[in-house]
């Protein structure tokens, strides 16, 4: 296991560096981070061409990559253009996401694999067709639309919650906003939850723990469960990235001040440091995740092992 983990992070590296120099070409390739400092207001020739020497911008493409994964090997992601460290609006932006990601996929988990098994088990029934039927409907409806109904009925109509989250983020006011973005994604993990017993239940080895006597419990969360579950841990893990990185919707509607917030920011002023430095660690939180799912499958399948 131990030589299985190193070989996978040596493997990271080459994903890591690709990953991040095509964000890099993509954001300073693509525009011009000077007039976008200077908005529509033109800069002087030589203070252009002094801000774009300090920010290392006179150099070829490949030159300014190496010089920016220089910093980041030593901690600093450059600053924003507001005058902002990039690392302080880090600090304050991925702990309010790193909430409302984990409060997620808790909904997932919990709500997404336990309607997943009911109707995985009454497969054809009118509860199978209900939650198909249901989820369906969640896959369908836009992420804007069902944030902005959920807070006028939740925060505005009946009172329940607040419209919007306060600065510092509580996790009780987390609730709603993990909801909204975890809907889409609770919707998968019930189907694939559903088609993965629905497929197992009528495998050999349930059949076997069945004849055995072992109480029906038993055989589902046992046997039946552990091994249904590789394909929804492997949808898990890699949504855990993907949703702390797709929040801009919903902390928009929100009004959070988190990773989604912020790269909303970046991009709408062409803030390019904020942007590359946000994603980068996006990047590596994919690869994180990816590693510890397949880590995850020796524990939930005992026939897997890594050498």
């Amino acid at each position: 296991m131990g030589r299985y983990v190193i070989r996978r992070l040596f493997q990271m590296i080459p994903v890591f560096i690709g990953s991040t120099f095509l964000i890099f070409f993509m954001v300073y390739a693509l525009g011009d981070p000077v007039a976008a400092l200077f908005g529509d207001k033109a800069p002087d020739p030589a203070t252009a061409a002094r801000i774009r020497k300090d920010l290392y911008l006179d150099q070829p493409l490949w030159k300014q990559y190496l010089h920016y994964m220089g910093q980041i090997f030593q901690g600093d992601f450059g600053t924003a253009f507001n005058g902002q460290s990039v690392t302080e609006l880090m600090a304050s932006a991925f702990p309010v996401t790193l909430r409302l990601t984990l409060v997620a996929i808790f909904f997932e988990i919990v709500i997404g694999i336990t309607l997943g098994v009911i109707s995985g088990l009454r497969r054809g029934k009118s509860v199978d067709t209900s939650v198909l039927v249901l989820t369906l409907v969640v896959i369908s409806v836009p992420t804007f639309v069902t944030g902005y109904l959920l807070q006028y009925l939740f925060g505005v109509k009946w009172g329940w919650v607040r419209p919007t989250v306060s600065p510092d983020a509580p996790l009780n006011e987390l609730i709603l906003p993990g909801i909204v973005l975890a809907l889409v994604s609770l919707a998968y993990v019930t189907r694939l939850s559903r088609t993965s017993i629905a497929e197992n239940v009528k495998a050999d080895y349930v059949r076997t723990a069945t004849a055995k006597g072992l109480p029906r419990s038993r055989v589902v969360t046992r046997h039946l469960l552990r091994n249904s579950l590789i394909p929804v841990v492997t949808f898990i893990g890699t949504d855990i990235g993907a949703l702390m990185g797709g929040a801009i919707v919903t902390e928009r509607i929100f009004n959070i001040h988190g990773v989604g917030y912020q790269l909303y920011q970046g991009i709408l002023r062409n803030n390019s440091p904020t942007v590359v430095g946000f994603v980068t660690i996006l990047v590596i939180v994919f690869l994180l995740a990816n590693l510890l799912v397949d880590l995850l499958y020796a524990v939930l399948d005992p026939r897997i092992r890594y050498a």
